[in-house]
């Protein structure tokens, strides 16, 4: 599903965030990416979006290589791909329901049917009483629910998620993990960046640690170390 071999990406200041990584994530997989603050998970993540490219390597997604040059499926690679943000990215101007039915609106569906499937996933994720509401108007834990929802609405074959975690209170990080762990049980593949060692130690399930851009550790039932 996903593959990086010998991937390499500095910054113009000289800072390297990813030397020499090579690693690949399989369907269905729950995969935790760990490390310091600069150690390249959010590169890693911007990456395999396309919203950077390596300086050198190969990223190969759902069997596509998106690093080549000439790269045409941008849009097919971000429909399969969801993301979700520690920060939100949520448009502040529109209610929870209309920042959800975005992505359906740039594919182009059919209103009727972008409504039917907003509908569907707010109640799925608990979010129906909120639909009119505006982001400010809700709890950071209710917003990453939105992000969430939203990241999911084009029904991807990966989800990335970058400090999903980071702005919450334990219950509320804990809700949010439950939540991501029920879309992995469904059968995409999740990819999670993270500072948090609690939830990370609790799900023994793949971890990935990096360092100064480096991959020192990569354990399939791993721990946080700090």
């Amino acid at each position: 599903m996903i593959e990086l071999k010998n991937v390499n990406k500095k910054f113009g200041s000289g800072q390297t965030a990813l030397d020499n990584v090579s690693l690949e994530i399989n369907d269905g997989e729950f995969v935790f990416v760990v490390g310091p603050t600069g150690s390249g998970k959010t590169t890693l993540i911007r990456l395999l979006i396309r919203e950077l490219l390596p300086d050198s390597g190969k990223i190969i997604v759902d069997k596509e290589e998106i690093t080549k040059k000439n790269y045409k499926k941008i849009s097919a690679l971000r429909r399969k791909t969801g993301v979700v943000f520690q920060d939100f990215k949520l448009l502040w101007e529109r209610t929870l329901a209309e920042n959800v039915a975005l992505p359906l609106e740039v594919l182009g569906l059919p209103g009727k049917e972008i409504k039917n499937k907003v509908n569907q996933l707010l109640d799925k994720f608990k979010l129906s009483d909120l639909a009119q509401k505006f982001p400010v108007q809700i709890s950071g834990g209710e917003l990453q629910r939105v992000v969430i929802a939203r990241a999911m609405i084009a029904e991807p074959k990966i989800l990335l998620a970058d400090e999903p975690t980071g702005n919450l209170d334990p219950k509320t990080s804990w809700e949010i993990v439950k939540l991501l762990s029920d879309i992995n049980s469904s059968g995409t593949t999740v990819l999670m960046a993270t500072h948090n060692a609690d939830i990370v130690n609790s799900l023994g399930k793949r971890v990935i640690r990096l360092e100064h851009g480096k991959i020192i550790k990569d354990e399939k039932e791993g721990k946080y170390e700090r």
